[in-house]
């Protein structure tokens, strides 16, 4: 078995991500202020809602601003055996476990209100939701121009030093999920208040907030299936496995034993190869065919001579 000592940095694609984010939760706290405070004065679930769950939301992007900075500060720290590559993942999911908590809020808030409905102040309300809205639009903005939306590029290295390149940020995917969600509730809220103002149907304050929260947590249970997977080991990269399994394949007189491939970062893999052969050739000769691999962060090959009757020798 062979292994070459290098470092395992995920983070050199976080910078912007990192900026973007902090941008985007000073707006979200300074909206929160002003939309819960709005919704006290001016007496609308919608606004409330809307404040109160944007207050989770800059509090769950404070998550992903600490992931961020703690992967970048132990990026090359020996105690993390392939990298702090996970510990945007692991603030992925812990966001998506606060988006469903605000979700479930929302709902219970809002179905409380349906039965109980309390006198709402519609034009000022309808202003300050308008407001919202565009301060969320803006974040959304921010945060989907560095990937929020699966476009963002994983930077990931081979054992040869090559760069791969792959597209998705769960951390970053978190963010913008909550911003999103930031943006439906203000739209939905502003739907709410005008069906109210024009048509009097009071009861709509109250039905949005409980249609947001339904759609915000099928948001987060879809991020906290994607994230757990990598955060157990469960979600192998069977596309690269496959190649992997190609490529050795075409190699004559070689047997593949073993092979494990598993995530340490968003989508950056490892793999441990057990191979025999019966005439071995030198390590390096199996990384390059193995070399170039999209997504291939780490590799350890173990290779075992045959006897002639094929079985491993000891």
């Amino acid at each position: 078995m062979q292994t070459e000592p290098h470092h395992h940095d995920y983070t050199s694609h976080h910078a912007e991500n990192e900026k973007s984010t902090l941008r985007v939760v000073i707006l979200t706290a300074a909206m929160m202020t002003l939309e819960i405070a709005a919704g006290w004065v001016f007496g609308s679930m919608a606004l409330l809602a809307d404040g109160w769950h944007m207050g989770t939301h800059a509090a769950a992007l404070g998550i992903t601003l600490f992931a961020y900075w703690y992967a970048r500060k132990q990026a090359r720290n020996p105690r993390y055996t392939f990298g702090t590559g996970k510990v945007s993942v692991l603030g992925g999911y812990s966001s998506a476990i606060v988006l469903q908590v605000v979700a479930l809020l929302m709902a219970v808030e809002a179905g409380q209100r349906l039965f109980n409905p309390q006198p709402i102040r519609y034009t000022e309300a309808i202003a300050v939701a308008v407001i919202g809205l565009a301060v969320n639009l803006i974040s959304v903005r921010l945060l989907d121009e560095h990937g929020g939306h699966d476009h963002g590029h994983e930077h990931a290295h081979d054992d040869q030093g090559h760069e791969h390149h792959d597209h998705r940020d769960h951390n970053l995917r978190a963010a913008y999920f909550h911003v999103l969600a930031d943006a439906l509730t203000s739209l939905l809220a502003i739907a709410a208040l005008v069906c109210g103002r024009f048509f009097g149907w009071n009861w709509m304050d109250a039905a949005m907030g409980i249609v947001g929260g339904i759609v915000i947590s099928r948001w987060a249970i879809g991020l906290l299936r994607d994230t757990s997977q990598i955060l157990l080991d469960g979600s192998p990269d069977e596309r690269l496995a496959a190649q992997i399994r190609a490529a050795l394949d075409a190699e004559p007189g070689v047997i593949l034993n073993d092979l494990h491939v598993w995530r340490v970062a968003d989508r950056a893999s490892a793999a441990i190869v057990s191979l025999s052969a019966a005439q071995p050739r030198p390590l390096a000769h199996y990384r390059a065919r193995l070399a170039g691999l999209p997504g291939l962060a780490h590799l350890t090959i173990e290779l075992n001579p045959q006897a002639e009757n094929g079985e491993e020798r000891a």
